[in-house]
């Protein structure tokens, strides 16, 4: 059996785990339309930029798209974009964000949603993140939604009050599943206020009506007044449209949990009749070193565009995120990701020096790959696989060229860019190249203490010296 051939048996065993939240449990992934998987992501409202929170998700559901195309499956993916309707408020009050973001720049809320779909495309690029198969925005959907509200009202679970149409979450029996929502102690024990008229502190919008005192940008015609979809409803309209009626995954982060994608099944599974959706899964917070959740309310958020300007890679938080599961929470730190920089560079560098090597007629030890593709597949435990990763890296048995056709293999789930990876022309600061001075002057002076010390001061700051009789090489690790 060729490499090739031996490699593509280790990839396509299709023996693939994931932890659906539907049934709190790790399922065997079979997809309903083997070998094609149907696959829908909640998308941003684009408002504003992206924090690196949000952009902890999409690095999520990229790697498991990755673990399931080097699985062996054709995976179809579509991502929404929130674009009209998401409401700063869950309890549908509050304003639209997408007018809020046209306030606060005084633009157009048609500009504004353009201007941060782009910003977060680019961001998915810098990340190495696959593009969806299909991008669908909300206001490229607007009659589809009306067209699924109507299937529901024809079927008796809307009602009308003053600021809209909404979905009667008590009609549906097991509302909440998702979750394990206790609606019944919820409606017995709560003391926040809802919108008069609501008939369930449940219940949630399906069509907002445009105020009564002033003209909103986004607004539309439609049976039952001139408004604006709810949030909830565009992603069941557009999933159901470009999947079917049946869907293998849909993902999230876990803030969707309690009431978006709850309120997505109750009103699937009413209009369509049936099971919608197989899998179900939500990646953790990125959270701050108070474990105070990373958010554009709270206006605590980082951007990637902001550890750009700091110097950098946008491929050193992909690495820092891949280094703790999906489901665990990331504590996140400059220290932390400083470390993830100085391992970057280092793995880097064995890259860049193992692709120099020769693969001739040799014996290649595969072992390290498929316990990698063994653990990936195991409910992407990704950080596990990175640590068989820097195993196979240490172990002198196996060659530098045996170690770059794994490491080119395993980049297919880790997608950090290894067959790019090249030797770079390294700039270095004045506080560097004086403290390499002053080494090169006490190694001349036979000063080794001095020289000992500078050299690990510049190790702690991801700098090592190689000395040859040609001179001093500067390199990152």
């Amino acid at each position: 059996m060729s490499v090739n051939e031996t490699i593509s048996q280790i990839e396509k065993t299709k023996d693939v785990k994931l932890y659906n939240t539907l049934t709190r449990t790790i399922e065997k992934f079979e997809p309903i339309g083997d070998p094609k998987v149907k696959m829908y992501t909640c998308g941003p409202t684009v408002y504003n930029f992206a924090h690196i929170g949000n952009l902890r998700t999409y690095i999520f559901e990229d790697t498991l798209k990755r673990v399931l195309k080097a699985s062996g499956y054709d995976v179809f993916h579509v991502m929404n974009i929130t674009d009209v309707g998401h409401l700063t408020s869950d309890e549908d009050t509050g304003e639209d964000r997408m007018e809020l973001g046209a306030k606060r720049e005084n633009k157009t809320a048609f500009e504004i949603a353009d201007f941060y779909f782009n910003a977060f495309a680019n961001d998915l690029k810098r990340l190495n993140i696959e593009e969806p198969d299909i991008w669908c925005k909300a206001t490229d959907n607007i009659k589809e939604q009306i067209d699924f509200i109507k299937i529901l009202e024809d079927k008796g679970y809307t009602y009308i009050i003053s600021d809209g149409v909404y979905f009667d979450t008590s009609k549906v029996d097991d509302y909440g599943k998702l979750s394990k929502l206790d609606v019944k102690g919820l409606r017995a024990g709560a003391r926040i206020d809802i919108t008069d008229g609501k008939k369930n502190i449940t219940d949630f919008a399906l069509w907002k009506f445009s105020p009564k005192d002033k003209k909103r940008q986004m607004e539309w015609d439609s049976p039952w007044g001139i408004g604006f979809p709810g949030w909830h409803v565009e992603c069941s309209t557009m999933a159901t449209k470009y999947l079917g009626e049946h869907i293998d995954i849909h993902c999230g982060g876990i803030d969707h949990i309690p009431v978006h994608h709850n309120n997505e099944i109750a009103q699937s599974e009413t209009a369509l009749g049936h099971k919608w959706v197989n899998f179900w899964l939500h990646g953790e917070f990125l959270v701050l070193d108070k474990e105070e959740k990373m958010s554009k309310s709270k206006d605590n958020f980082t951007t990637l565009e902001t550890l750009i300007e700091k110097g950098y890679d946008p491929l050193v938080y992909r690495y820092y995120c891949l280094n703790t599961n999906y489901g665990k929470a990331l504590v996140f730190s400059w220290k932390a990701i400083d470390s993830a920089s100085i391992a970057l560079n280092k793995l880097k560098s064995k890259v860049i020096e193992y692709k120099k090597a020769s693969l001739e007629d040799e014996i290649l030890n595969l072992k390290y790959l498929e316990d990698f593709y063994k653990t990936c597949q195991n409910d992407l435990n990704i950080s596990l696989g990175v640590g068989i990763m820097w195993d196979m890296i240490n172990d002198n048995s196996i060659s530098n060229a045996n170690k770059y056709l794994i490491l080119l293999e395993m980049d297919k789930i880790l997608g950090l860019k290894f067959d790019t990876m090249k030797e770079e022309e390294q700039v270095f600061d004045d506080e560097i190249m004086k403290l390499v001075k002053e080494r090169q002057e006490a190694r001349k002076n036979k000063d080794f203490k001095t020289s000992d010390r500078i050299r690990n001061e510049l190790l702690k700051m991801g700098i090592a010296l190689e000395d040859s009789k040609d001179g001093v090489r500067i390199k990152r690790i």
